[in-house]
């Protein structure tokens, strides 16, 4: 019992340091790595439905940080991009299932959350597919193990290979899973590939809602209800009031900072959330096939936008 209240103890000093200004989004999502590795998770279910509604709030707030018309812009710029990525990575996963003999369902949430947008997408789709909870866990599992790396592998890569902020920007938004930590590796490179990657990463996020249509014809299921993103409109909504309202630079700033802390604190809950018993749980085929694609989309993503951008 004393273990349990010093571990949680711990655990909201942790995450209480996470929002200061000094701790980047990486470091604050391997705090919550580390824990989770040393003590499990004290808060399961809070940090799980947490993160999700920290994220959501996040990202609406960072609107008040962007312009409406360059932001409709980079999302002009990566829609032809997004679209051919998520048809690539969904055939292309449907195959690597078959190949390595993975069930149907955790082949399909695993490209869903590489294609589109890591938890979310397999959050909105596995109800549709009827998928079992060992399913959803191995592949949230998988898709957020590959999310830690690329928060920390993406920015050194961008330096190391000389991108703009802008191909920077556009590469995390098609090659990273989650939104949270394609916004944190954004905000680590630059405020222009910051704002990139955010709305670029939310555009290729709508196509949740096609591929949770047709999931309901290939899995023959017309019963359950789709998840939208309706906080992407809030985003929207966020950026057309920092545009066209008049509210003053400081404030858009402060609302900025504030959102920016909150990112902090969603990407140390995520990363309590990957606790040994759960890292354990992931097969080594399903881990094969989440980390051959993720190549395939960092691959394919880096040489479109050096070559294209």
């Amino acid at each position: 019992m004393e273990r349990q209240r010093i571990s949680a103890l711990l655990f909201v000093l942790l995450a209480l340091v996470s929002v200061f200004p000094m701790v980047s989004p990486a470091v604050a999502l391997f705090s919550g790595l580390a824990f989770a590795f040393c003590f499990g998770n004290p808060f399961p279910a809070f940090t799980r439905k947490g993160s999700k509604y920290l994220l959501q709030v996040a990202v609406v707030l960072l609107g008040f940080g962007q312009n409406l018309h360059t932001a409709l812009e980079a999302g002009r710029t990566g829609i032809e991009m997004t679209l051919f990525t998520v048809v690539l990575v969904m055939v292309l996963g449907f195959m690597m299932g078959r190949w390595f003999r993975i069930s149907t369902r955790t082949a399909y949430l695993i490209s869903a959350g590489t294609a589109i947008c890591g938890g979310s997408a397999i959050a909105a789709v596995s109800p549709v597919v009827r998928a079992n909870e060992v399913e959803i866990s191995v592949s949230l599992v998988i898709v957020f193990m590959l999310n830690a790396i690329a928060l920390l592998l993406f920015p050194f890569l961008g330096h190391l290979l000389h991108l703009t902020q802008h191909q920077f920007g556009l590469w995390a938004a098609i090659a990273i899973h989650d939104t949270s930590s394609v916004v944190g590796a954004g905000a680590t490179y630059g405020a222009e590939a910051l704002q990139t990657a955010t709305t670029v990463k939310l555009t290729r996020a709508l196509w949740i809602i096609p591929l949770a249509f047709a999931s309901t014809f290939v899995f023959r299921n017309k019963t359950k209800k789709i998840a939208i993103p309706w906080f992407i409109l809030w985003f929207v909504v966020a950026m057309a009031a920092a545009t066209y309202l008049p509210i003053p630079e400081m404030v858009k700033s402060g609302i900025t900072f504030v959102a920016k802390r909150m990112l902090s604190l969603t990407l140390f809950l995520i990363g309590s959330g990957l606790t040994r018993p759960a890292i354990r749980s992931v097969g080594l085929r399903p881990l094969i096939m989440g980390i051959g694609l993720w190549i395939v989309i960092g691959v394919v993503g880096l040489m479109v936008v050096m070559f294209t951008c």
